[in-house]
Parts: structure tokens; C-alpha cells; sequence
């Protein structure tokens, strides 16, 4: 039997959710159906981390899919500027992308988020810390920052699917898409990998980072025109605490940009966990490396991410695929996520367990491989990390030591960017596509935002 929706949501990540939220505080009565591919979000456990035990690869993995995206056990950072986090200003105008952004803030706060915000106060201190990177040849984005950590922001997202399914939304878990139905380039509905058909006079995509390579496909199945995004690649970081505590104090995430002295490549910080842990990701059978800090649980050690962007000239078209053929080379090596201490690295030695076991800063990944990253990445890429620590070192004593931790590879599977409408809307009529996987964000806030745009275009029509 074919059902019939008004609206049908491909992804429970921020996107989706956010779309779904929208919609039926616009409009009581819509038929609304969010298709995930991974599980409820109190049945997503990672194994591995129950077991204490290397990734078992299970597909789909529970770190990055099921209700609420790979955000649900992410740290919750609110990244509250138009400046990071995406692109999603170039279709909005950064006036309202700004005014999108204070709306999907007070959603979160409705929903339980802190009341807390960092980068707001120090005005003083911030702009010592601007001069101190200047001179170190570093831009330092002073960014509102709201925290709401891992454990309360897997809390926030249940109460958000409690309050949509008690305003009559489908939810379909542990459910993978196959097909887009599409007829007269007019979007018609989708079809299960189990071959059931849904119908709605709306689609939304909205897969996720993690769903990138499907939408791809889609894409290429529908004929969509896509460019092709940066490349995001880099290492995942560990130290002491107390080496980034000015900075995280006031900041909480420092977002800082540098641009090679050998290569002019862009290097930024990402994703900065404050006494936080590093753990794993399975990316569609690729074991890589993320970090969290929780709202409750804190550790000795902060870590954050070093990425390298690159763009590529054509005839270059597959920037999912080459991230995941670096981060194959370390799960080849080491048969998952490799650590090394910056010491080793820069000796040109690889690390071992004997030599960690020195080190005074403590893993938090008790599951990465000792091993050598310079067999995994490109040259230029090891080089503009290890220019960036050096710089970062001169504003932050301590990070450039030969007891800081790196851990390969983090890497970021953007899409490639399909081409959109200012409402996001995708070549195919009443198709739509949000968030990151649509290569158009990069984070909690502007995904969220961008299924909120969706969902208001969606609502004038109806």
C-alpha cells in the first residue's frame, strides 16, 4: 500500500529536524514523515566504547546516525555567527542568516539548552588575544559560542522528537532510502530499500555529513548539477587542559585561521572540546577520529581538530572519495585511527607503546594504534599542520611540545555542493535539500537554520 505525506524528511539530523519543527508550528494537520537510517537515539550505543575495544564497524554506525545526526553525541557547540559553520549566507544574505541563526538558538534554549554563552564578555582580553595572533600570523574569529555538551544535548533532541511525534510526525527509523521519486522534474516521494513507496508533494534531503555519498548518487540518478567543495582534512589533537585554558575560558572553542608558510594552504582549528575526549567515528566502514566534551564527565586533557582545506582544479570531482582514500592509508597501517606524539613526528620516528607510555599527556583514545602519520598524509597536508601548531605555540605555550598527542585521520566528508535555489530548493520542483550533506553547512547552527529556510518556503506554497 502506498502512503501518502504532505512533506517527507530524509535525515533526523539538525536539518531535518528543524524542518519538521517549523513545519508543524506553521501549520497544524500536515502529514510529516522523517526517514532515518539509524536508530532511536536511546538505542544508539557504540559498542566499542561499551567494550572498551577497537571500532566493530557496525553499520549504520550509532556515533554518527540515527535521531539527531552525528550531533546527538557530539559536544553541542551553537557556533552563533555567520562567519563559520558554512556557507549558507551566500543563498540567505548574512542579515538573515544572522536572524535564522538567533531564532534556531532560542529553539535550543526552549528545548533545554544553557543559558550560558561564551565569547560574549573578556571584551578586553579577546582583543589582546586578536593582537597575540596577529603577530603570530594568525586570524582569531571572536565567535559566540553557545555549550551544551554531550549528554544534555542527546537530552534536548529526545525532547524535540517527543514533542513532534506528539503533534502526529511519522517517525521511520533503522530505515534506508533507496530511490527518489521523481516525475515532469516535479518531486514525487521515495522508496525504501525494503521497496516501500511513500508519496508527498514535498521532499526534503537532508542526510547529514555522514549521508553525503548518498546524496551524491542521488544527485547523479536525478541529473542535479553539483560543484565540487573543499577538501577538509587534518589531525585530531590532545594536551593538557591547562595549555588552552585562557583561551577556552573565554572563548570556549578558539576559532583560529593560518594559511601555510611553505604551501599558502588554509589551515583552521575545529571542533575544540575543553577537557573533553577524543573517540572514534565509522564513517560507512571507515574508522576515523572526532572529540566531545560532555556536559557532566570532564577529563585533564582538551582537544581539538587541525584541518587542512584544500581546493582541487578539474578535472577533479571527488572529494569524498579522496578523503576516504587517506583515511584508508591509516586504517591500513594501523587498522583503525593511529596516534602519535608530536615529538615522534618531528624525529621522523614512529611512535610506539613504550614511548606513549612516557608521554605526559595521557590518550583519552586508549583504542588508536601507535603508529608513524607521516606514511598517511600528502606532504604539503603534514606540513601546513605542523606550521599551524608551531604558530598556535606562540599565543598558546605548550601546544608545540613533543608530549602533545595527534591522532589520524579527522576528516570532514563534505559534499559536493549541489546546486540550489535561495530556498534551497534543488533543480527537481518541490525538492529540497538542507544541511551538510547538501555541502551548504558545516555544524549545528546553520544545519538547523537551513531546514528552518526549507521548511518556510515549503509552508508559503502550501
Amino acid at each position: 500500500m502506498v502512503k501518502q505525506y504532505d512533506i517527507i524528511i530524509v535525515g533526523a539530523g539538525p536539518a531535518g529536524i528543524f524542518a519538521a519543527l517549523e513545519l508543524v508550528k506553521a501549520k497544524a494537520g500536515l502529514k510529516i514523515l522523517i526517514v532515518e537510517k539509524g536508530r532511536e537515539i536511546e538505542k544508539r550505543v557504540c559498542v566499542a566504547r561499551e567494550r572498551n575495544a577497537a571500532c566493530f564497524k557496525c553499520q549504520p554506525c550509532s556515533t554518527v546516525c540515527g535521531w539527531g545526526g552525528a550531533g546527538a553525541f557530539s559536544d553541542g557547540k551553537l557556533t552563533l555567527s555567520t562567519e563559520v559553520g558554512g556557507n549558507l549566507g551566500l543563498y540567505t544574505g548574512e542579515k538573515n542568516l544572522a536572524d535564522l541563526i538567533d531564532y534556531i538558538d532560542r529553539e535550543y534554549l526552549h528545548f533545554g539548552a544553557p543559558e550560558q554563552v561564551f565569547g560574549m564578555e573578556h571584551e578586553e582580553e579577546i582583543q589582546e588575544m586578536q593582537r597575540r595572533a596577529v603577530l603570530s600570523e594568525l586570524k582569531l574569529l571572536p565567535v559566540r559560542i553557545r555549550h551544551m555538551g554531550t549528554g544534555r544535548t542527546s537530552e534536548i533532541l529526545q525532547r524535540m522528537q517527543e514533542f513532534l511525534v506528539a503533534r502526529g510526525v511519522d517517525v521511520l527509523t533503522s530505515c534506508q532510502v533507496e530511490e527518489v521519486l521523481v516525475k515532469d522534474q516535479v518531486a514525487q516521494g521515495i522508496v525504501t530499500q525494503e521497496g516501500k513507496v511513500y508519496h508527498a508533494n514535498c521532499v526534503i534531503l537532508a542526510p547529514g555529513r555522514e549521508g553525503a555519498d548518498w546524496l551524491k548518487r542521488v544527485a547523479q540518478q536525478l541529473g542535479l548539477k553539483m560543484s565540487v567543495n573543499p577538501v577538509d582534512i587534518g589531525v585530531r589533537v590532545e594536551l593538557p587542559a591547562a595549555v588552552m585554558e585562557h583561551l577556552t575560558r573565554i572563548f570556549y572553542e578558539v576559532k583560529l585561521l593560518y594559511y601555510s608558510k611553505t604551501f599558502s594552504d588554509r589551515v583552521r582549528t575545529f571542533c575544540m572540546n575543553p577537557n573533553g575526549e577524543v573517540v572514534l567515528e565509522n564513517n560507512d566502514g571507515l574508522v576515523t577520529v572526532n572529540g566531545h566534551s560532555h556536559a557532566f564527565n570532564k577529563t585533564e586533557n582538551t582537544n581539538f581538530a587541525v584541518l587542512v582545506s584544500k581546493n582541487f582544479t578539474q578535472p577533479f570531482k571527488e572529494p569524498i572519495a579522496y578523503g576516504r582514500y587517506i583515511s584508508s592509508l591509516a586504517n591500513l597501517l594501523g587498522g583503525g585511527v593511529i596516534i602519535q606524539s608530536l615529538g615522534d613526528l618531528v624525529a621522523g620516528r614512529r611512535s610506539t607503546k613504550d614511548r606513549l607510555a612516557k608521554c605526559m599527556t595521557m590518550p583519552t583514545l586508549a583504542e588508536a594504534t601507535p603508529g608513524d602519520l607521516s606514511l598517511v598524509f600528502p606532504y604539503r597536508h603534514l606540513m601546513g599542520i605542523v606550521e599551524m601548531l608551531k604558530a598556535l605555540n606562540q599565543i598558546a605555550p605548550g601546544v608545540y611540545s613533543r608530549y602533545t598527542l595527534l591522532y589520524g585521520v579527522e576528516v570532514k566528508f563534505y559534499s559536493s555542493r549541489l546546486a540550489l535555489s535561495n530556498c534551497l530548493e534543488t533543480e527537481v520542483k518541490n525538492l529540497f535539500a538542507a544541511g551538510d550533506g547538501a555541502g551548504i553547512t558545516r555544524g549545528l547552527a546553520q544545519a538547523s537554520a537551513a531546514g528552518v529556510l526549507a521548511a518556510r518556503e515549503i509552508i508559503n506554497r502550501i
